[in-house]
């Protein structure tokens, strides 16, 4: 059976997830040509080239948002994508990362999520990215869950696409209405709403399915250590919507004082993973690296994902 397995050894974001899936063999055009049925293209340019990350070559994804002042990556690892994941952080992130935050870490990265965010971005987070533009479909500053659950189920992908990528967005749906104390109808996604966590959430739910991946397994999950910036104040890391999706799942101490796993990795990794262990026995295919927005010292903040039999 196809197995992916994520080895979040330096957590996981949203851009680092896409980034690692390129890196191990998926079809980023095919990634464009999916996303194109979100019919959100004008907001957003996708990104992807080959990073050196402390001496591992790794793929670097990334979310241009067009209508923003800041094109930058966001990422939010994501992050902060938060929040992504998000990727960033320590930054600020505007919104509510996935939180708000995911971004604005993202840690990378989330590619974003890289960003000040998540770490990871999941890319990103994640971004401080304020989504305060009117989109084509909508009248309100931010997507809410209702509108991003009606994007997906309105876009036209195979059953298995539609429904992985709704299990993440509920993931995060439901993680924020509790910590923010609202139905999920009612729940806005100032952050995970921005259009750099929807393409990481829904661009892991294409190319999981691309690469017919049947089981996926990952690693304990590092959270990091530290404070966040988001639009609430100042919040530990993980970030509380972060640590709400991880309940059930094994995390690790770590000493970096960084958001290494974003709202948005959190989330993907919450609901694909289906057993969190050491590498697992089986054939070795094929081995990717993702790479997250921040670069430490003495670690590579990357992502391995690893595909075999």
């Amino acid at each position: 059976m196809k197995t992916l397995y994520l080895d979040c050894f330096s957590g996981i974001s949203g851009d680092m997830m896409i980034g690692a899936l390129i890196d191990v063999g998926a079809d980023p055009t095919v990634l464009e040509e999916e996303l194109k049925k979100l019919n959100i293209e004008e907001e957003y340019e996708l990104q992807w080239n080959k990073v050196v990350k402390n001496g591992i070559t790794s793929t670097k994804f990334d979310v241009i948002l067009k209508k923003h002042a800041h094109d930058h990556d966001h990422h939010h690892e994501h992050s902060h994508k938060h929040d992504h994941d998000h990727h960033h952080h320590e930054h600020s992130h505007k919104h509510d990362h996935d939180h708000h935050h995911e971004h604005n870490h993202e840690q990378d990265h989330d590619h974003h999520h890289e960003h000040s965010h998540e770490q990871d971005h999941d890319h990103h987070h994640e971004h401080s990215h304020e989504h305060d533009h009117n989109h084509h479909h909508e009248h309100h500053h931010h997507r809410t869950y209702k509108d991003i659950v009606h994007l997906i189920e309105t876009a036209g992908f195979s059953k298995q696409i539609t429904q992985t990528a709704l299990n993440i967005f509920r993931k995060i749906g439901v993680a924020e209405g509790h910590i923010h104390g609202i139905p999920l109808d009612k729940v806005h996604f100032h952050e995970v709403g921005a259009v750099d966590s929807i393409i990481d959430i829904v661009g892991a739910a294409i190319l999981i399915h691309q690469l017919e991946i049947k089981k996926v397994k990952s690693s304990s999950i590092p959270v990091g250590t530290g404070r966040i910036h988001i639009d609430h104040g100042i919040y530990p890391v993980p970030a509380p919507a972060t640590l709400e999706m991880l309940i059930g799942v094994p995390i690790e101490q770590s000493d970096v004082r960084f958001e290494l796993t974003t709202p948005t990795g959190a989330a993907i990794v919450a609901v694909l993973a289906e057993e969190f262990c050491s590498i697992p026995s089986m054939k070795i295919h094929a081995i990717g690296y993702g790479a997250g927005t921040k670069t430490f010292k003495d670690r590579p903040n990357v992502l391995r994902v690893v595909i075999g039999e």
